[in-house]
């Protein structure tokens, strides 16, 4: 099997666990890295064995494939380099700042015939892989992800930043069209929004209750969805499900058990870049494609924009007092 020879673009918090991950695959070999701080560019070459560089753009003829781990704001520019080139891309989420150069990373892709993938790392935890096996349809979902405040991440707001992770995983899993938002969102923090709480309707009738925060003092993450098949419960953090349904005994009485489903643990980052490569080597889709990237980002940048209109409106109504 050919060997691939495999590129990291920014080497900060998320690029430095990319750069783990491929070391341990086999048929792969770290052929470059880069990093606008040289510093951590060199030292990451020292480490894998590679040549370092300050620039992206020196790296398409020396790669097969890159993981992109730079600012939002520069995954359009950086991403638009490798797929032109035809070098296969797995691009941290969100996918870009607007849809105009979401489309535009699809079409170079299309034309090259380069592998986009979004790194939506959630789609590979394991309680989110056995959860698949259980759930039909949803009802009502309520999700919370809450973190401590960090530094890094905030050149987006919350929605972008940690919300997202949870509407890619409420639209992969409700798969119907969006009928109604309604949203709230406070900067506490940062001058962005760093605690928002959003409620989504959907076509087939189902709700979901989402939160999202980077302001709190302690991790949650959490998803939980309702339905006419049960209860479903994934603590992302443990990587656990909890799947209860119910049924009907012979006397007529309604009895909750538990669902058999066995959750197979792994590291939901490497699950994400072998899946990279695995699509990368046979030319097939990836499990989250650039399109499932712009639908994350579309209903992202409308939560946004209806979270300003409230806060105008909320504004509006005080100034008339």
């Amino acid at each position: 099997m050919k060997e691939l020879r495999i590129g990291v673009v920014g080497i900060g918090h998320l690029g430095t666990y990319h750069l783990q991950k491929y070391a341990k695959l086999t048929n792969c070999r770290i052929a470059a890295v880069a990093d606008v701080i040289g510093e951590r560019a060199v030292r990451a070459a020292a480490q894998y064995g590679c040549r370092a560089y300050l620039d992206h753009r020196e790296l398409p003829d020396k790669v097969d494939a890159v993981s992109i781990a730079v600012p939002t704001s520069a995954h359009y520019e950086t991403a638009l380099t490798f797929l032109e080139a035809g070098v296969h891309v797995l691009l941290e989420k969100p996918i870009t700042v607007t849809l105009a150069e979401a489309d535009a990373l699809i079409a170079a892709a299309g034309r090259s015939g380069a592998i986009l993938q979004v790194g939506f790392v959630e789609r590979f935890n394991p309680a989110i892989i056995a959860l698949a096996k259980v759930i039909n349809r949803p009802l009502f979902i309520e999700a919370h992800r809450l973190h401590p405040f960090f530094e890094r991440g905030t050149d987006v707001d919350v929605i972008l930043d940690l919300m997202i992770h949870d509407l890619d995983i409420i639209l992969h899993f409700v798969n119907s069209p969006l009928k109604a938002i309604d949203a709230v969102g406070v900067s506490v923090l940062s001058d962005q929004v760093d605690i928002a709480n959003v409620r989504l309707k959907f076509a087939t009738g189902c709700v979901a209750n989402i939160t999202a925060s980077r302001v709190t003092g302690k991790t949650l993450q959490k998803i939980r969805f309702f339905g006419v098949d049960g209860y479903h419960a994934v603590d992302f953090s443990k990587r656990d499900l909890v799947s209860l349904s119910k049924k009907t005994s012979d006397s007529g009485k309604v009895e909750i058990f538990s669902n058999a489903v066995e959750v197979l643990q792994h590291d939901p980052l490497e699950a994400e870049i072998r899946a990279f490569v695995h699509a990368v080597r046979t030319g097939t889709p990836p499990p989250v494609t650039g399109r499932d990237g712009r639908d994350a980002l579309e209903l992202a940048l409308a939560i946004s924009r209806e979270m300003k209109k409230a806060k105008e409106d909320i504004l509006g109504a005080l100034h008339h007092e």
